[in-house]
């Protein structure tokens, strides 16, 4: 499949300290992580997994986030905001087809709304939870990104898992709550890469990765623990590339956009 293509590309990064992205760990030692979101070109449409940083994250990042910025502060300028980069690329907006939400978080959110073909792939209790959270995640939730008119398409947890985008067996949803309620990530097949496992935050780091650490945002522990040995089994079993959410180590090993993996 000549035209499956996949794109890394970083929507800025944030400023915050190692015990938010470690949990205990690291107490007021200044961390900065990439913020990431992705492309895949495919015969039957453009794909994207995540969205980054809302635009008005650039432009009003107090105004947007709130005190949120005190423990992440975003380092963005427009340039950065997604559809400002895929239309550097000659990427038409109106030419997506499906954004993949790993989950809702501020940070990811940013694409809600701004492609108008698009059909938005979340899981259905993440949607849910978005808007009526526990208090020790509500910060996390920013309603006037992801509260927009748009098609969404629900995924149901462990009864959709493995879903696949088109039915082609390159694109798969895997269900990976822990981090988030709904939180899914993404196996992608390219014909000559191979798998490549786009964790987002099933696996912030490495550390994660390898069970050394927690995230130090979190709705269930015991489910991340669970997802992050699901995550290892299939990149193990596959041998399959895997690409965590925000390790600014491991981060700088990929190409990123206009290059791509084929």
């Amino acid at each position: 499949m000549d035209d499956l293509r996949l794109y890394f590309f970083e929507c800025g990064s944030l400023k915050t300290q190692v015990q938010f992205i470690k949990m205990n760990q690291g107490l007021g030692d200044p961390y900065e992580i990439p913020v990431p979101f992705f492309l895949i070109t495919h015969p039957r449409g453009n794909v994207l997994y995540d969205g980054g940083n809302a635009l008005e994250v650039a432009q009003d990042a107090r105004g947007h986030w709130d005190a949120v910025v005190d423990a992440y502060d975003p380092v963005m300028t427009e340039d950065d905001f997604v559809v400002n980069q895929l239309q550097r690329m000659d990427v038409d907006p109106a030419s997506v087809r499906y954004v993949i939400q790993s989950h809702l978080h501020l940070d990811h959110s940013g694409a809600i709304g701004h492609f108008p073909n698009a059909e938005y792939v979340v899981q259905r209790r993440e949607l849910e939870y978005a808007y009526t959270p526990d208090w020790f995640q509500k910060p996390a939730y920013i309603r006037k990104d992801f509260d927009r008119d748009v098609r969404w398409l629900y995924l149901d947890g462990e009864h959709d898992d493995g879903y696949d985008l088109f039915g082609d067996g390159t694109i798969k949803m895997l269900f990976t709550p822990g981090h988030a309620p709904g939180h899914q990530s993404v196996l992608v097949d390219l014909p000559g890469e191979g798998p490549m496992m786009l964790t987002a935050d099933a696996c912030y780091t490495m550390d994660h990765y390898k069970e050394a650490a927690l995230p130090g945002l979190i709705h269930s522990a015991a489910d991340v623990a669970n997802s992050t040995r699901k995550v290892r089994r299939i990149v193990e079993g596959h041998g399959a590339t895997l690409v965590t959410g925000h390790d600014p180590e491991e981060w700088p090993k990929f190409k990123k956009a206009p290059d791509f993996y084929a």
